[in-house]
Parts: C-alpha cells; structure tokens; sequence
C-alpha cells in the first residue's frame, strides 16, 4: 500500500513562514523588530551617556577639576569628579544643585533625541519630540524646582519647626535614644520633601501635556508612568544637601545624579508613535 501526500496539504499547529520549528517568533518580522528595538537601546544609552558626560565635563571644570587625562589618572579615583564626596585638602566635592542639574537634564534628553531621530525610523521623530517635553518639565524641571524651593523654605524655618517634634530624654546618651530622636526631628524634613515632589510630578505632567498639546495640535493625555520616578533621584539629592549643608549622606547621593538622569534621555530615544 502507497501512501501519498498531498502537497498542499497546511498543518495550522505550527506557525508559518518559519524556516525553523525552533524560532520562538509565531509573528512575521517579530525577531527583526525585537533586534532592531534592541540595537535602538544600545544606540540610544550611549548618545545619552555622551550627552551627559559632555555637561558633566563642563561642570567639573567650571568647579576647578582638571580635565587632563594624565593628570585625572595619576590621581586618586576617590578624588575624581564623579566619585569625590568629602572635602580634602585638594578641594571640596562636585556640587549638585539646580545649576548643576538642569544642564545635565537637558543633555541627557538632546542625547536621547539626537540618537533616537538618527536611528529609529523619521516615522517616530514627533513622538520623541513629544517625549523630550514631557520628560524635561513633567520628570525633571518642575518636580526640581518643587523640591528646591520647599527645601529653601524649610531651611529658613527649620529651627522652629523641629522645637515642637516630640523627643526622648536622654541623659545616658544612648545611641538608639539619639537615633530616635534625630528621625523624630527629621520627619518634617521627609514630609516635605516628598510631598513637594509629588506635587511636582503631577504638576509636571499636566504642564507637559499642556505644551505638547499647544504645539503639535493634538490632544494628548500622558499618564505619569513609573519610569517618570527614576530621575527624581536628583531631587531627593538636592533635598538632603540643601536641608543639611555639607551632609555626607546626600554628597555621596549626589554621586548617582547623571546615572539616574539616564532615564530621561533613553525615554526620548525609544518613544514611538502609537495609533489613535
């Protein structure tokens, strides 16, 4: 007995157009998309870096660092720029405070524009555009300036306002008494703090959406996403160091400002057009 197969004969338990049972992708161009938006990340991430980097440069010169390559690696790293937190005889750390800051957001949104434009398709220009907005006042300049200005005012008051938070007595001067008492009096401080940058971020937002809307003519309603927190590491930095002038704590924070402010300009480089 013969068997014959018919030859147009379609099995639709496997996917088709595959030319390998093994390829995870049922969806035609699904590895193709999924590389391409991987090589856009990796593209993205190091126009940004450069972006940041470039102001970060600027900024230590502007503050007596060298920028000598010679001279940066017979030095200590614990006296570069980006890693000094303590004040030694060869200078103080790198301040980071809104001036610092803003020129560092905004190279890290050009970063992630300029890439995002060059890489992706021009499909996607307005929608990065679009992004940088949002980022820049919704993630960044609003929720800084929130946090600055409440901690400014917080400073001129604090004294007054930590006479009335309850403390223990203490006269063994025991260590766990002391640590009470010192978050006790820095609860109003935290308060505030995070309380202005919320504020901030939802102000921020709607203060984006409102630019985006006026300028592209489009009705745009961008929700605040978790991704939109990341950079607001520099706002708690700026926090603790303008509450507590020379604090270590918030110079060693100060530290990790660029790294989180990444997050704006990959943002922007990935933004992508979506349907109505």
């Amino acid at each position: 007995m013969s068997i014959r197969i018919n030859p147009n004969f379609t099995n639709y338990n496997y996917p088709q157009g595959r030319e390998h049972f093994g390829d995870s992708c049922s969806v035609p161009n699904c590895c193709n998309n999924s590389n391409k938006d991987k090589n856009l990340k990796t593209k993205v991430f190091f126009t940004t870096a450069a972006g940041i980097l470039t102001a970060l440069a600027i900024i230590a010169k502007k503050q007596g660092f060298t920028l000598n390559p010679k001279k940066i690696f017979s030095q200590n790293p614990k006296e570069w720029a980006i890693f000094k937190y303590k004040t030694t005889s060869k200078g103080k750390p790198l301040k980071m405070e809104e001036k610092q800051i803003i020129p560092l957001a905004v190279a890290s949104v050009l970063g992630g524009l300029v890439g995002g434009i060059a890489f992706d398709d021009k499909k996607h220009a307005k929608a990065k555009l679009k992004e940088s907005v949002s980022q820049l006042f919704g993630a960044v300049l609003i929720p800084l300036l929130f946090v600055a200005g409440t901690s400014r005012v917080y400073k001129k008051y604090e004294p007054k306002i930590t006479s009335v938070m309850p403390t223990i007595k203490n006269p063994a001067n025991k260590k766990l008494l002391k640590g009470v008492n010192a978050l006790s009096k820095g609860l109003p401080a935290i308060a505030i703090t995070f309380a202005s940058l919320g504020t901030g971020i939802v102000v921020g937002n709607k203060v984006s959406n409102f630019i985006n809307e006026k300028v592209f003519h489009k009705k745009v309603n961008r929700n605040i996403r978790a991704t939109d927190f990341a950079p607001h590491l520099d706002d708690l930095c700026l926090a603790s160091s303008l509450m507590a002038a020379g604090n270590t704590f918030g110079n060693i924070v100060a530290r990790f400002i660029p790294l989180a402010l990444m997050v704006a300009g990959n943002e922007v480089g990935k933004a992508k057009e979506t349907e109505d």
